[in-house]
């Protein structure tokens, strides 16, 4: 079955923390995940599809499996592993959602920086439609907009991207990585200027990431739906420009090695022509989402 309601809250991405989750989903028809990290939508959502991270080697940075819940149930820890040892989780509470059916995307969607994700509410009709991890996002309609923007412009983005600064972490509407610097573009809507608790937290915020290469910009709700051409791309290409253009580090396309006309291979993302093992590209430390969570024990 094809998912293709397009309402908010019918689909969640979760994320499958260890390879077994897969198998187990595979062969068991069954996920798990802690009751008090799993977001609020969880008991009402009707649909879930699947982030494989790094530990997939190859197959990692993506999502392709996806199914329609059949049922949950609320168990604790030990009642889902019943031979392993006793732990302190024994008794914590977790969800335990079996699917119909799990299906397989003929085509994954990829996501174009290694990035490690919590939940991220979308819906079928995005997922069906999806290009790429950042396809998926569905938080808010000005972000939507703009996104579509930067797909058509071609301008490499990074959606909800997570930056720790000084032991926070700080949820980017926009990132984008530049050769001289980063660039976050924040979608404020109509609060930004009106609530002044809200601008005094934002500039602590802006002042912490210039420290560390960040320029930010803001738009407002009407900026974003009346003035996107006349001055939110332009304000953002302007600051590209003037950030040394748009870098490459860490976009690396998933590519084909050939042995005559035959298919030999497929390159994981961050793997050179020249290597047949995974290996990262360099990042730079202030890439780095590394601290957020992965929500799947």
């Amino acid at each position: 079955m094809t998912p293709t309601d397009s309402s908010r809250g019918e689909m969640l991405l979760a994320i499958f923390k260890y390879k077994h989750s897969l198998t187990r989903l595979q062969d068991g028809g069954w996920y798990h995940s802690p009751v008090d990290r799993a977001p609020k939508s969880f008991k009402d959502t009707k649909w879930l599809c699947f982030y494989q991270g790094k530990i997939f080697e190859q197959d990692s940075y993506r999502a392709q499996f996806y199914g329609e819940i059949a049922r949950r149930d609320i168990v604790p820890y030990r009642e889902l592993f019943p031979n392993q040892m006793e732990s302190k989780k024994g008794d914590a509470p977790y969800y335990r959602i079996y699917l119909k059916k799990l299906e397989c995307l003929p085509k994954p969607i990829l996501s174009l920086r290694p990035r490690r994700l919590s939940f991220v509410p979308t819906t079928p009709k995005k997922f069906h439609n999806a290009e790429q991890i950042n396809d998926l996002f569905n938080d808010s309609e000005l972000e939507d907009l703009l996104w579509e923007q930067l797909k058509k412009l071609d301008i490499k983005a990074e959606r909800q991207w997570i930056l720790p600064v000084q032991k926070v972490n700080y949820q980017l509407d926009f990132a984008l990585f530049c050769n001289d610097g980063f660039i976050d573009v924040e979608t404020d809507g109509d609060t930004y200027h009106i609530r002044k608790d809200r601008a005094a937290r934002d500039n602590i915020r802006n002042n912490a990431m210039a420290k560390m290469g960040w320029k930010v910009l803001r738009f407002t709700t009407h900026q974003v739906q009346e003035e996107m051409q006349s001055y939110c791309i332009p304000e953002i290409s302007d600051t590209i420009k003037r950030l040394g253009n748009l870098s490459d580090d860490g976009l690396v396309s998933r590519v084909f090695l050939k042995d005559g006309n035959k298919v030999v291979q497929q390159l994981s993302m961050f793997e050179s022509p020249a290597e047949y093992k995974t290996s990262h590209a360099p990042k730079n430390k202030n890439l780095d989402s590394g601290a957020a969570l992965n929500l799947e024990n």
